[in-house]
């Protein structure tokens, strides 16, 4: 067992795409891990963790799963959650969550959340942005980590500009696709989140944790078709804003459509890192290009059903008549 001050930890989100992730990692690293999710049964059946049945609305909740905690690992947020108002319900589960540290004497809170936009916020990223800043003024030290895209297979942020990329015989490019981020592969993203434990935090920050390259929108999509052996004709229309664009997933992309616009109207100026001091005070340095990256997230996809696939195939041709109509 490990020997750290922060040996024991809660992973809120457990059964999610970062989730999933994590919680080997640590166990490999030789911590006790308690994770919590709504339903036991998408609970794995790894008898190293203790799983626990958490609603993350409800103060019971999550004190018992704090309780007797070094750190914990928030992972949550509202959004695709079925909240009609996402950011409110967000705001209040930051604050219940530092209340009940505060309560359990918890050492440490480890939020990944989204890099800053230089440009106005959307509504996702301002409500990212705001709850790192709640766990941040809480009792308990918060380490915010901030990623833009995070490429790996289950992030619905890849899976869209995947499908985008697969799909569509011709691409309508609007301004947005412009914009330029630092893409970083969930393997690197793991590492930082694993390492967060470690590092002293006599106080709450935030560091951005971006990935080696600079893309813009049209890079990462011609990319991820030239790893299929594929070319996207396009065009470009500046007026054509992420609002209206994002009307193109609900025909392309299998992410829950309102999910998806939100992230798409997130992508409206470059979301780039401030430094990577946190790469360095963790003495790792990521490497896996975007492109390494994004070709194990597609070689990682389970293989389709027939049904399925026929379904896909279907799609497309319907996606395939509209475009040409363009």
């Amino acid at each position: 067992m490990k020997s750290s001050r922060l040996s024991r930890v809660l992973v809120t989100g457990a059964t999610g795409f970062i989730g999933r992730a994590l919680v080997p990692a640590l166990l490999d690293a030789g911590h006790f891990v308690r994770a919590t999710t709504r339903d036991l049964s998408r609970a794995t059946g790894d008898k190293r963790i203790e799983w626990v049945q958490a609603n993350l609305d409800a103060p019971d909740d999550v004190e018992a799963a704090l309780t007797g905690m070094d750190a914990a690992y928030y992972l949550v947020h509202g959004m695709g959650g079925g909240h009609s108002d996402y950011r409110e319900a967000d705001r209040r589960s930051a604050q219940m969550f530092v209340a009940a540290a505060a309560r359990t004497g918890l050492k440490r809170i480890i939020y990944l959340g989204g890099v800053a936009p230089k440009a106005e916020a959307s509504e996702h990223l301002a409500s990212r942005l705001e709850v790192g800043e709640i766990l941040r003024n809480g009792q308990a030290p918060a380490l915010e980590l901030r990623a833009s895209l995070i490429i790996g297979q289950g992030s619905a942020s890849w899976q869209i500009i995947r499908d985008l990329a697969l799909r569509l015989p011709a691409m309508v490019l609007p301004k947005w696709t412009e914009s330029k981020t630092a893409p970083v592969a969930l393997d690197d993203v793991v590492v930082a989140l694993v390492r967060g434990l470690d590092i002293e935090l006599p106080h709450s920050r935030w560091y951005d944790i971006p990935g080696p390259e600079v893309l813009s929108g049209k890079e990462m999509l011609g990319g991820i078709a030239a790893l299929k052996g594929r070319t996207i004709p396009a065009l470009k229309i500046p007026l054509l804003t992420p609002s209206l664009s994002s009307w193109w997933l609900k025909l392309v992309t299998r992410v829950d459509f309102s999910l998806a616009r939100e992230l798409v109207q997130g992508f409206t100026g470059d979301l780039l890192a401030v430094d990577d001091a946190y790469w360095k005070l963790i003495s790792h340095q990521p490497e896996q290009t975007f492109n390494e990256a994004a070709r194990a997230a597609l070689a990682a996809e389970p293989a389709p059903e027939s049904l399925r696939e026929r379904a896909g195939s279907m799609e497309e041709a319907v996606v395939q008549k509209i475009s040409g109509l363009i």
